[in-house]
């Protein structure tokens, strides 16, 4: 098989891949809204058990729920600040917090789904590669696949998380759209590589680059669900979010580690390959100047919590506004900019 069927196999892999991810991603919006309907719907006034039953306090939402005496469970009030961390579980008869049937059959609808796209995209990535007989990240295309399966594989990780659970309708979203542009506006054959990028430096400074661009992804959508989250318990009403406060540990985890990543790969070591290709560390060309203010602006995040002692929503809006940059930085730069740089292969 030559590298133009190869070529044509990954692109129906990630294809798969697409299709698959459009199917989680509705299971997780199913899961979303049942969540959502469980305050309303399911939560009732109701006693169970013998003399030691209890009956339920009014929560701030003015809901009742059920004292369940007979497991020696006592009553417990729902509301903003009776709900548990993801909103509108359920104790159960152990004590222990319990999803709504509906929810949860989505939810693991939605999970399996989520681990054969990322097989079926796995494999498209490797198909990819064997094509071109390289690694595959050396446009646009290559990056974008590369880039959403290290997001998957991140996400899968914690998708039985509270916080993985919450996010999985967002972040499932952007790998569709993402995959949707790599396979149709984005797609090039695979060819040989511009005498630039004929280099053992690209799967170092390309890989980092890739690897820390999913970080800085899901950073992105775990601090916008933090803002999210944040409002809603500044007003006081029930959210179908975890709290805040652990949305904002996971997006200072996920960036901690993105920054170093991004650090030495597109800034140090692009500055090395940059001295070794073209005879200078640095040349202000657009893309060199955009990784340095993406750089910059998630130094500021991390500055600002570290010395400032920023967190909450002003540190997740400095997230997203880095998060800015990068998108800035990959788009803008690839396909509007003319630079050394602007490999898109568009």
């Amino acid at each position: 098989m030559d590298a133009a069927q190869l070529g044509e196999w990954s692109r129906f892999l990630v294809i798969g891949s697409l299709m698959a991810f459009v199917v989680a991603w509705l299971a997780y919006g199913a899961e979303l809204i049942a969540r959502r309907r469980v305050p309303e719907r399911d939560v009732v006034t109701a006693s169970v058990g013998g003399p030691d039953s209890g009956s339920a306090g009014v929560g701030a939402a003015g809901v009742d729920t059920a004292g369940v005496g007979a497991a020696g469970v006592g009553a417990a009030g729902v509301g903003a600040a009776g709900l548990d961390a993801y909103g509108a579980d359920l104790p159960g008869p152990d004590g222990a917090m319990r999803s709504p049937v509906g929810a949860a059959k989505a939810a693991n609808i939605g999970l399996t789904v989520s681990i054969l796209a990322t097989a079926l995209l796995a494999f498209g990535v490797l198909t990819r590669a064997v094509a071109a007989e390289r690694a595959p990240w050396a446009n646009m295309h290559e990056f974008s696949i590369t880039a959403t399966l290290v997001g998957a594989v991140v996400f899968l990780a914690v998708a039985r998380s509270r916080a993985g659970q919450a996010m999985a309708t967002w972040l499932v979203m952007l790998f569709v759209v993402t995959l949707s542009m790599a396979v149709t506006v984005l797609y090039v054959p695979p060819g040989p590589l511009v005498p630039a990028l004929d280099s053992y430096w690209l799967v170092i400074h390309v890989g980092m680059a890739v690897t820390a661009f999913a970080l800085f992804t899901v950073s992105a959508v775990v601090s916008a669900l933090q803002i999210a989250s944040a409002r809603a318990e500044r007003a006081g009403r029930p959210s179908s979010l975890p709290r805040a406060a652990s949305l904002d540990r996971l997006a200072y985890r996920l960036i901690a580690v993105a920054f170093p990543v991004w650090t030495i790969g597109p800034l140090i070591l692009g500055a090395v390959w940059a001295e070794a290709s073209w005879g200078r560390y640095w040349g202000w060309d657009p893309k060199e100047v955009w990784a340095l203010i993406t750089w910059l602006a998630y130094a500021a995040y991390l500055h600002a919590r570290a010395t400032a002692g920023w967190s909450g929503v002003r540190a997740s809006v400095v997230s997203l506004i880095g998060f800015g940059t990068l998108l800035f930085s990959y788009f803008a730069v690839n396909i509007v900019f003319n630079g050394l740089h602007s490999y898109g292969g568009l």
